[in-house]
C-alpha cells in the first residue's frame, strides 16, 4: 500500500473515526484503525465491536492495499504536521511498518493485518429516513444530559428514539432519563420514520453522532433495525448496536395537572442557583426553593459546608411552597432554555416539577424533588 493525501483531509477523516477506539484494550486490533486504499480514495474504519465509524478521503493511490495502524498515535502524528502539507503513507512489506512521510518528518508505526479487523454487517428490513442535521443536533442536545450513568439500569444508558402520535401529528422524539430527571425533545417525523418503533441508542453512540454532525448543514440518513442503528452524513458513517432492553413508560412521569406556575428570568435564576450551590454538600447538591408571591428564595443550609441564600424576583401568584432540587440538575435544565424566561409548573413539594421553554415548545423537562 502506498498513497499520498492532503493533511487536512486525512486529519478530518481520522477525527471522525478515532474517538470510537477505546484507549485501553485487551484486544490489540481494536486499538487500530483500518486503512483501506482502493481506486482514488482511502477508507478509514474504527470499532470497539459495539460501535463502528467509517469515513472516506480522496487520495493519490500508487499501490492499493489495506492495513491497520494504532489509532491514537496515527491521529496525533497527523495532527502535529504542518497545515496544508501532503502526507505519504506507505506499508513496508519487509518489516510491516507503516511509514509516514511529510516534508522532513518521517515516522514508522507498527501494524497488524487488515484481515484480523472485524467489521459490522448491515441488517436487513431496516426503517430508513432522512433527517436534517440541525434537527438531529437538537434532538440530541436537548436530551443527552439526562442519560443515566448507572450500569445496573442499562436500559437507561442511552436515548430512546421513537415516533409518537401527538395533537400536532407524528413526531420523531428522543427521551432520556436517569430516574431523577427526564428530558424530551421532538421534531416533525420525516418521511419514512412514521413506523419507527422505539429503540435505545447507547450513550457513546449518541456522543459520536453529535460529534460527526457538529458542522453539518445537510441531511443525515438514518437506518434503524432491530439490533443496529446507522447514521450517514456525507462520506462518513456511524453504526451502533442498540441497547437490548425496554425503556420505561416515560409518559406516566410527565406531570399533567401541575397548576402552580413560576415564570422567572432564566439567566438570573441560573446564576443564583450556581452561586448558592457553592456551599451545598457535594453528595446531594440539594438546594431549597421557597416560593412566595413575586419572589423566590434559594437556600442551602449545611452543617458541613455552610449556609447561603439569595432572593430573586419572579412571576408567581400561587400558595407559598418550599421544594428542594439537586442544584446540578437545575443547572442542566436551565442551560437548555432558549427563551429569556423559564416556566416551572409545580403541584406540591413531593411531586415532580415540569419545566418548559417558551422559546422551544418541542422540549419538556421533568425534575424529581428532594427532601429539604
Amino acid at each position: 500500500m502506498k498513497l499520498t493525501i492532503e493533511r487536512g483531509a486525512l486529519l478530518n477523516a481520522l477525527g471522525h473515526v478515532q474517538n470510537v477506539v477505546e484507549r485501553r484494550n485487551t484486544i490489540p486490533i481494536l486499538s487500530n484503525i483500518l486503512i483501506d486504499a482502493t481506486g482514488s480514495e482511502v477508507k478509514f474504519t474504527a470499532t470497539d465491536l459495539d460501535i463502528e465509524a467509517v469515513d472516506h478521503a480522496d487520495a493519490k493511490i500508487a499501490d492499493a492495499g489495506a492495513v491497520t495502524a494504532p489509532a491514537g498515535t496515527l491521529f496525533d502524528v497527523i495532527r502535529k504536521l504542518p497545515t496544508g502539507a501532503d502526507v505519504e503513507l506507505e506499508l513496508n512489506p519487509e518489516n510491516r511498518q507503516l511509514a509516514i512521510r511529510s516534508g522532513r518528518s518521517n515516522f514508522s508505526l507498527p501494524t497488524l493485518p487488515a484481515g484480523d479487523f472485524q467489521t459490522m454487517t448491515p441488517d436487513e428490513d431496516a426503517t430508513e429516513f432522512d433527517l436534517e442535521a440541525a434537527d438531529l443536533r437538537r434532538l440530541i442536545d436537548k436530551t443527552r444530559f439526562a442519560i443515566s450513568t448507572e450500569e445496573t439500569r442499562y436500559y437507561l444508558n442511552g436515548v430512546y428514539l421513537h415516533t409518537a402520535d401527538t395533537d400536532g401529528g407524528k413526531k420523531l422524539r428522543t427521551v432520556a432519563t436517569d430516574g431523577h430527571r427526564l428530558a424530551l425533545s421532538e421534531v416533525d417525523a420525516p418521511k419514512g420514520a412514521e413506523a419507527l418503533e422505539g429503540v435505545i441508542v447507547p450513550r457513546k453512540a449518541v456522543g459520536e453522532v453529535r460529534r460527526l454532525i457538529d458542522s453539518d448543514d445537510g441531511d443525515v440518513s438514518v437506518s434503524v433495525s432491530d439490533t443496529k442503528v446507522v447514521f450517514k452524513s456525507g462520506r462518513a458513517q456511524l453504526t451502533s448496536k442498540l441497547i437490548d432492553g425496554s425503556f420505561p413508560d416515560y409518559a406516566r412521569v410527565i406531570p399533567k395537572g401541575n397548576a402552580k406556575a413560576l415564570i422567572i428570568d432564566n439567566k438570573l435564576f441560573e446564576a443564583a442557583v450556581d452561586r448558592v450551590a457553592t456551599v451545598s454538600a457535594e453528595r446531594s447538591r440539594s438546594i431549597k426553593l421557597s416560593l412566595a408571591e413575586g419572589r423566590i428564595t434559594l437556600a442551602v443550609n449545611s452543617a458541613e459546608t455552610g449556609q447561603g441564600h439569595e432572593e430573586v424576583e419572579c412571576d408567581y401568584q400561587d400558595d407559598e411552597m418550599d421544594i428542594g432540587f439537586n442544584a446540578k440538575y437545575l443547572l442542566d435544565v436551565t442551560a437548555q432554555i432558549e427563551a429569556e424566561d423559564a416556566r416551572f409548573l409545580f403541584n406540591d413539594p413531593a411531586s415532580p416539577a415540569l419545566v418548559l421553554d417558551p422559546g422551544d415548545e418541542s422540549a419538556q423537562y421533568v425534575l424529581m424533588p428532594l427532601r429539604v
